[in-house]
């Protein structure tokens, strides 16, 4: 009887820090089953450790962010955390993010995707995502992630043309191929032979214009897979603009004094010249 009201203040902990975590009520993306899975729909896990941080997601959300009605420019961002695929921080590069790009007149929607290690689940959710934020009338429909998150967005948009899911309803009508994307300290872009291109990321020159950030001293990830998606890039034609600095690190989100507060900045610009081309 102890271990059970031990184990039920737990949860009803943990759902507690889950509600308060939340800043508007997100919704499912899958109206069903799950594809590729048989686990059960449930709440995210939260870690222990740092709440910030989701250790287990089964059931895929969009969470909204609203720009006020004076900003609001009728396009729509799908921000991807990161986290390795085994977790996703989800404040600091999923909400943090949404309410800079807000502030910028974006609708912004924290998805949420499957973890840990579903990539191809993944690569199926921020699809649907995409498809389903069209279905809510927005024409221009981008994406930013971090990290693995930003690997999520790349894989987005290079392989559009594939179908990674069967048809659910009308919105899977619509494209999945991401009008943008934005790449901040990506990771595993590099997983080719000699840390070349990851095979699966099939460049030309329709793919997504890119806007990618990354550190030197970021050796594991974000310089590496920066180097590597340069050249492919340039050789297909298609838009990209990167910027490598000096120093930063990895995993800061928008915090800090350094590089955290350099390529929003950076990015606003960029997103504007996008927008010019609409």
């Amino acid at each position: 009887m102890k271990r059970f009201l031990s184990t039920l203040a737990t949860g009803l902990v943990a759902m507690t820090m889950l509600g308060q975590q939340y800043k508007s009520v997100p919704t499912e993306i899958w109206p069903k089953k799950v594809p590729g899975t048989t686990a059960a729909k449930a709440q995210p896990k939260l870690d222990e450790k740092n709440a910030e941080h989701w250790v287990e997601v089964t059931s895929p959300t969009l969470e909204t962010f609203k720009p006020s009605a004076e900003k609001k420019n009728g396009k729509a961002v799908v921000v991807c955390p990161g986290g390795g695929y085994n977790i996703l921080a989800y404040v600091k590069e999923g909400q943090e993010v949404a309410q800079w790009l807000a502030g910028q007149g974006y609708t912004a929607f924290v998805l949420a995707y499957r973890v840990p290690q579903q990539r191809d689940g993944a690569l199926q959710d921020i699809y649907r995502s995409i498809r389903l934020v069209r279905a809510r009338g927005f024409e221009t429909v981008g994406c930013i992630g971090f990290s693995a998150g930003a690997s999520l967005c790349c894989r987005a948009a290079t392989r559009w043309t594939e179908t990674v899911y069967p048809e659910q309803d009308k919105a899977d009508k619509l494209s999945q191929r991401p009008d943008f994307a934005m790449l901040i300290y990506p990771a595993y872009l590099d997983e080719g032979e000699g840390r070349t291109l990851t095979p699966e990321l099939t460049v030309n020159a329709e793919t997504s214009p890119l806007f990618v950030w990354a550190t030197q001293d970021d050796t594991r990830y974000g310089a590496p897979s920066s180097a590597a998606i340069l050249p492919a890039m340039i050789k297909a034609g298609a838009s990209i603009e990167l910027h490598l600095q000096p120093k930063g690190g990895h995993g800061y989100g928008m915090r800090g004094k350094g590089a955290g507060k350099i390529w929003p900045r950076l990015a606003e610009k960029w997103l504007k010249e996008i927008a010019k081309k609409d």
